[in-house]
Protein backbone atom coordinates (compact mmCIF):
# COMPACT_ATOMS: atom_id res chain seq x y z
CA UNK A 1 0.00 0.00 0.00
CA UNK A 2 1.04 3.60 -0.34
CA UNK A 3 1.95 6.25 2.25
CA UNK A 4 -1.03 7.85 1.21
CA UNK A 5 -3.19 5.42 0.79
CA UNK A 6 -2.49 4.54 4.66
CA UNK A 7 -2.71 8.36 5.37
CA UNK A 8 -6.56 8.18 4.05
CA UNK A 9 -7.33 5.12 5.36
CA UNK A 10 -6.07 5.90 9.13
CA UNK A 11 -8.21 9.39 9.21
CA UNK A 12 -10.82 7.39 7.93
CA UNK A 13 -11.23 5.29 11.03
CA UNK A 14 -10.61 8.31 13.05
CA UNK A 15 -13.59 10.03 11.49
CA UNK A 16 -15.91 6.79 11.61
CA UNK A 17 -14.80 6.37 15.30
CA UNK A 18 -16.28 9.72 15.75
CA UNK A 19 -19.17 9.83 13.40
CA UNK A 20 -21.92 10.42 15.98
CA UNK A 21 -25.81 10.67 14.63
CA UNK A 22 -24.33 12.07 11.24
CA UNK A 23 -26.05 8.80 9.51
CA UNK A 24 -29.55 10.32 10.60
CA UNK A 25 -28.66 13.03 8.47
CA UNK A 26 -32.03 13.72 5.71
CA UNK A 27 -30.32 13.17 1.88
CA UNK A 28 -31.85 16.55 0.68
CA UNK A 29 -29.40 19.63 1.79
CA UNK A 30 -31.05 21.25 5.38
CA UNK A 31 -29.83 24.90 3.87
CA UNK A 32 -31.34 23.57 0.52
CA UNK A 33 -28.50 25.07 -1.87
CA UNK A 34 -25.40 23.86 -4.23
CA UNK A 35 -22.56 25.61 -5.11
CA UNK A 36 -20.35 25.31 -8.43
CA UNK A 37 -16.84 25.43 -7.51
CA UNK A 38 -13.42 24.12 -8.69
CA UNK A 39 -11.41 20.95 -7.45
CA UNK A 40 -8.48 23.67 -6.37
CA UNK A 41 -7.46 21.91 -2.97
CA UNK A 42 -6.97 25.37 -1.48
CA UNK A 43 -10.21 25.95 -1.73
CA UNK A 44 -12.61 24.63 1.27
CA UNK A 45 -16.34 25.52 0.59
CA UNK A 46 -17.34 23.95 4.06
CA UNK A 47 -14.90 26.61 5.16
CA UNK A 48 -15.78 29.43 2.93
CA UNK A 49 -19.46 29.51 3.04
CA UNK A 50 -19.77 27.76 6.35
CA UNK A 51 -21.26 24.66 5.54
CA UNK A 52 -21.75 21.84 8.11
CA UNK A 53 -22.27 17.70 6.81
CA UNK A 54 -25.64 17.53 5.36
CA UNK A 55 -26.29 21.95 4.18
CA UNK A 56 -25.34 22.04 0.97
CA UNK A 57 -24.53 20.24 -2.12
CA UNK A 58 -21.16 21.05 -3.57
CA UNK A 59 -20.05 19.79 -7.15
CA UNK A 60 -16.32 20.71 -7.61
CA UNK A 61 -14.62 20.22 -11.28
CA UNK A 62 -11.42 21.76 -13.07
CA UNK A 63 -12.28 25.58 -12.98
CA UNK A 64 -15.65 25.22 -11.33
CA UNK A 65 -16.91 25.40 -14.75
CA UNK A 66 -20.82 24.51 -16.14
CA UNK A 67 -20.13 21.59 -17.83
CA UNK A 68 -23.07 19.19 -19.53
CA UNK A 69 -22.02 16.93 -15.98
CA UNK A 70 -22.36 19.62 -13.62
CA UNK A 71 -25.77 21.09 -14.73
CA UNK A 72 -26.75 17.80 -14.93
CA UNK A 73 -26.09 17.79 -11.15
CA UNK A 74 -27.38 20.90 -10.41
CA UNK A 75 -30.86 20.10 -12.06
CA UNK A 76 -30.82 16.73 -9.86
CA UNK A 77 -30.25 18.50 -6.69
CA UNK A 78 -33.41 21.34 -7.18
CA UNK A 79 -35.37 18.61 -8.88
CA UNK A 80 -34.86 15.63 -6.64
CA UNK A 81 -33.68 17.23 -4.14
CA UNK A 82 -35.33 20.44 -3.05
CA UNK A 83 -32.05 22.67 -3.91
CA UNK A 84 -33.46 26.30 -4.48
CA UNK A 85 -30.42 28.61 -5.04
CA UNK A 86 -27.44 28.03 -6.44
CA UNK A 87 -23.86 29.36 -6.41
CA UNK A 88 -21.07 29.43 -8.99
CA UNK A 89 -17.72 30.24 -7.60
CA UNK A 90 -14.22 30.44 -9.58
CA UNK A 91 -11.34 31.26 -7.46
CA UNK A 92 -7.79 33.72 -8.25
CA UNK A 93 -4.96 32.06 -9.11
CA UNK A 94 -6.76 29.28 -10.78
CA UNK A 95 -4.87 26.51 -12.65
CA UNK A 96 -7.13 26.73 -15.30
CA UNK A 97 -5.27 30.31 -16.82
CA UNK A 98 -2.38 28.16 -17.04
CA UNK A 99 -2.96 26.94 -20.88
CA UNK A 100 -5.29 26.53 -23.50
CA UNK A 101 -6.87 23.42 -25.32
CA UNK A 102 -3.86 23.74 -27.81
CA UNK A 103 -1.42 23.29 -25.11
CA UNK A 104 -2.71 20.38 -22.97
CA UNK A 105 -3.48 18.14 -26.11
CA UNK A 106 -0.36 18.78 -27.34
CA UNK A 107 0.95 17.58 -23.82
CA UNK A 108 -0.94 14.63 -24.31
CA UNK A 109 -0.17 13.32 -27.62
CA UNK A 110 3.69 13.00 -26.32
CA UNK A 111 2.82 11.08 -22.85
CA UNK A 112 0.24 10.85 -20.31
CA UNK A 113 2.76 11.63 -17.73
CA UNK A 114 2.55 14.70 -15.09
CA UNK A 115 3.94 17.85 -17.35
CA UNK A 116 5.80 20.24 -16.01
CA UNK A 117 5.38 24.60 -16.19
CA UNK A 118 8.62 26.65 -16.06
CA UNK A 119 9.51 30.17 -17.46
CA UNK A 120 9.40 28.54 -20.78
CA UNK A 121 5.96 27.31 -20.45
CA UNK A 122 4.61 24.05 -20.70
CA UNK A 123 6.48 21.00 -21.64
CA UNK A 124 6.15 17.42 -21.34
CA UNK A 125 8.95 15.05 -19.53
CA UNK A 126 7.21 12.02 -19.62
CA UNK A 127 7.66 8.95 -21.76
CA UNK A 128 5.25 8.02 -24.20
CA UNK A 129 2.94 6.89 -25.61
CA UNK A 130 0.33 9.98 -25.51
CA UNK A 131 -3.12 9.63 -27.40
CA UNK A 132 -4.49 12.69 -29.77
CA UNK A 133 -8.27 11.77 -27.73
CA UNK A 134 -7.53 14.98 -26.17
CA UNK A 135 -7.94 17.16 -29.44
CA UNK A 136 -11.67 15.79 -28.92
CA UNK A 137 -12.13 17.07 -25.51
CA UNK A 138 -13.88 20.39 -24.54
CA UNK A 139 -10.92 21.29 -21.73
CA UNK A 140 -12.77 24.66 -20.71
CA UNK A 141 -10.06 26.50 -19.98
CA UNK A 142 -10.58 30.17 -18.77
CA UNK A 143 -8.95 33.61 -20.33
CA UNK A 144 -10.28 36.06 -18.08
CA UNK A 145 -11.89 35.03 -14.63
CA UNK A 146 -14.56 37.32 -14.43
CA UNK A 147 -16.47 36.44 -17.82
CA UNK A 148 -15.83 32.86 -17.16
CA UNK A 149 -18.24 33.11 -13.87
CA UNK A 150 -20.78 35.48 -16.02
CA UNK A 151 -20.45 32.78 -19.13
CA UNK A 152 -21.01 29.91 -16.60
CA UNK A 153 -23.75 31.58 -14.54
CA UNK A 154 -25.46 32.61 -17.88
CA UNK A 155 -25.09 29.27 -19.49
CA UNK A 156 -26.87 27.78 -16.12
CA UNK A 157 -29.72 29.61 -16.31
CA UNK A 158 -30.51 29.56 -20.05
CA UNK A 159 -30.17 25.86 -19.64
CA UNK A 160 -34.02 24.23 -20.45
CA UNK A 161 -33.64 21.73 -17.36
CA UNK A 162 -32.54 24.56 -14.47
CA UNK A 163 -36.03 25.89 -13.01
CA UNK A 164 -36.49 29.80 -14.07
CA UNK A 165 -37.16 30.66 -10.63
CA UNK A 166 -33.77 29.61 -8.86
CA UNK A 167 -31.41 32.46 -8.13
CA UNK A 168 -27.70 31.52 -9.49
CA UNK A 169 -24.62 33.67 -7.02
CA UNK A 170 -21.45 34.25 -9.37
CA UNK A 171 -18.11 34.84 -7.10
CA UNK A 172 -14.23 34.64 -7.44
CA UNK A 173 -12.76 33.40 -3.99
CA UNK A 174 -9.53 35.53 -3.50
CA UNK A 175 -7.07 32.27 -2.29
CA UNK A 176 -4.51 35.10 -0.22
CA UNK A 177 -7.63 36.27 1.30
CA UNK A 178 -10.32 34.06 1.68
CA UNK A 179 -12.82 36.38 0.79
CA UNK A 180 -15.37 36.05 -1.98
CA UNK A 181 -16.20 39.03 -4.38
CA UNK A 182 -19.11 39.12 -6.05
CA UNK A 183 -18.84 39.58 -9.61
CA UNK A 184 -21.55 42.12 -10.43
CA UNK A 185 -22.28 41.19 -14.20
CA UNK A 186 -22.87 37.63 -12.79
CA UNK A 187 -25.84 38.89 -10.73
CA UNK A 188 -28.18 40.29 -14.05
CA UNK A 189 -27.21 36.86 -15.44
CA UNK A 190 -28.38 34.98 -12.79
CA UNK A 191 -31.43 36.50 -11.44
CA UNK A 192 -34.73 34.72 -11.81
CA UNK A 193 -36.90 34.35 -14.23
CA UNK A 194 -40.51 34.53 -13.27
Amino acid sequence: MSQTLDDVLSANQHYAENFGDKGALPLPPGRRFAILTCMDARLDPAKYAGLAEGDAHVIRNAGGRASDDAIRSLVISHKLLGTLEYFVVHHSDCGMLLFSDDIISGLLEKSLDTAVIDENGWRDVGHGPGSAAGRYVKWLTIGDPHQAVVDDVRRIREHPLVAPEIPIHGYIYDVKTGRLMEVPSAREAGRPRL
